[in-house]
C-alpha cells in the first residue's frame, strides 16, 4: 500500500480545506456535503455524540453560531493508498486549543469523512 501519494493528498486536500472554511462560514450545505450520508457515520463533538448522518445534519442545522472562527495550527494529513485518509488538526477558538480528527473515504460521489472527532484539551491552571 502507498502511503501519501501526492496525487492523493492534493484531491484530499482541496476537500479538506472546504472543510475547514465551511466550519468558519457556517456553511452547512458543504459540511453535510462532506460528511457520507449513512447511518454508520459518526461525529463526536464538544458536547455531543452523533450517530448517523442524520444526527449530524441536524446537528448543523440547530447549532449556536457563536464562536465558530478558528486558527488552525498543526495539521497531519495521511492517505493510505488511493481510497482512505486521516486528517488531524490542533486548532484555537476562543482563546481554548482544540483537535480535530476525522476519517475519509473515497466514494462514488467523491471524499467524504466517515468519522470524525472534536475536543478541547483540558484547561491547566
Amino acid at each position: 500500500m502507498e502511503i501519501n501519494n501526492p496525487q492523493v493528498q492534493a484531491e484530499l486536500l482541496k476537500q479538506f480545506d472546504r472543510y475547514q472554511q465551511a466550519v468558519i462560514d457556517n456553511d452547512v450545505a458543504v459540511l453535510n456535503e462532506l460528511f457520507w450520508d449513512n447511518a454508520l457515520t459518526i461525529r463526536y463533538g464538544i458536547g455531543e455524540n452523533l450517530y448517523g448522518y442524520a444526527a449530524i445534519a441536524n446537528f448543523r442545522s440547530t447549532r449556536n453560531l457563536q464562536g465558530l472562527a478558528r486558527v488552525v495550527g498543526k495539521t497531519v494529513v495521511t492517505s493510505y493508498g488511493g481510497d482512505a485518509a486521516t486528517t488531524n488538526i490542533e486548532f484555537t477558538r476562543a482563546g481554548r486549543n482544540g483537535r480535530q480528527s476525522q476519517a475519509w473515504i473515497r466514494m462514488p460521489e467523491g471524499w467524504r469523512i466517515v468519522a470524525a472527532h472534536v475536543s478541547f484539551m483540558q484547561e491547566t491552571s
